[in-house]
């Protein structure tokens, strides 16, 4: 076994400096995005950082800067393909931006808390929620600390965080726009038992439009969770009511692939001929051709485009008022309603 003093000493900027006969301040430079240096002096900077097998290490230049490049991520429901992509899309936005995302998974319906309070430890730069909201107290300690709180898809606080937000009204006024136009009157809307506050707007601008629709409202079937097998649970239920219906609204993608295939294994109603079925988020799985499903589209990437916009205006304005921009969707017909 090799002893501390055998082992290889690591690299330093001052290791690179001497190799590239350049200042350490130069190497700093070099290694800071949009920092003053001249061309020539980076290319000789990393030619000797990477025959020395040099890595900034940027939990020390944090000390000194007051602040990471690191960025927190709280996320909860990662098993829902649609929670992936976004992820994703916002940490594929957060390294072109040179920060370094870190995910904190966080438990559905938990108060967030606790995981932000870990992030806090790591002297992030920001941070970005898209689990449930979370409270006041954490949120204003955050800002306490010059490190402010973006929100995703979640309602608003009495704190000065900014949130981004799909506008999930126009989800669930699309869904029942596009089924009544097909010529569907009985419908059904599939939802959670304890949905969050992007499904609780979906499903209450649905059944107001089927009510304008319609002669009857919408019956609602609820899954225990708002997944799969909540999709499942909930279309089982719905199979076997003895009640009529040809259309379905589900408020997640992830939710209706379980329904369509619950439709498939405890029916012999066919999709589209018999019922027309449409999700919501326009999840990489829609397209399979197991399901091609007519969705709402939600764009995860200009999603995380905004996300990391409003981090990067609360860095340059510290002090401004809160904001809440909320993004397009857009219907995606496919398979599963029928072509006008």
């Amino acid at each position: 076994m090799k002893s501390d003093e055998d082992k290889p000493r690591p690299v330093t900027s001052v290791d690179v400096a001497l190799k590239a006969g350049v200042s350490r301040s130069a190497v700093s430079r070099s290694f800071t995005p949009g920092a003053s240096v001249a061309p020539e002096t980076r290319e000789r900077v990393l030619k000797a950082a990477a025959e020395l097998g040099y890595r900034v290490n940027q939990l020390a230049r944090s000390l000194t800067n007051n602040r990471s490049a690191l960025v927190g991520i709280v996320a909860a429901n990662m098993d829902n393909p649609f929670r992936v992509e976004q992820i994703e899309q916002i940490s594929r936005r957060l390294i072109a931006q040179n920060f370094r995302p870190i995910l904190m998974p966080a438990e559905a319906a938990e108060d967030p808390s606790h995981v932000i309070g870990l992030l806090l430890e790591y002297s992030v730069s920001g941070v970005i929620v898209t689990s449930d909201t979370p409270p006041e107290a954490i949120c204003q300690e955050c800002i306490s600390l010059g490190v402010p709180v973006v929100l995703v898809n979640k309602r608003g606080i009495d704190a000065p965080v900014d949130r981004v937000l799909m506008d999930n009204e126009n989800c669930g006024r699309l869904a029942a726009e596009a089924l009544a136009q097909k010529g569907c009157r009985q419908l059904a809307l599939i939802t959670s038992e304890n949905p969050s506050y992007s499904l609780e707007i979906r499903q209450r601008s649905f059944l107001e439009m089927v009510g304008e629709f319609c002669q009857q409202p919408a019956m609602v079937f609820r899954g225990a969770f708002q997944n799969y097998e909540g999709g499942v649970q909930a279309m089982s239920e719905l199979l076997t009511s003895a009640r009529s219906f040809d259309g379905i609204f589900c408020v997640t993608d992830y939710m209706a692939l379980g329904a369509l295939d619950q439709i498939r294994l405890g029916t012999e109603r066919k999709v589209p001929e018999d019922l027309q079925v449409i999700g919501c988020d326009d999840i990489r799985q829609c397209s399979w051709q197991g399901y091609r499903l007519s969705t709402i589209r939600q764009d995860t990437a200009k999603l995380a485009e905004a996300v990391v916009e409003a981090l990067l205006n609360r860095f340059s304005s510290p002090n401004a008022p809160a904001t809440t921009r909320i993004l397009p969707v857009e219907l995606i017909e496919r398979s599963t309603t029928r072509s006008q």
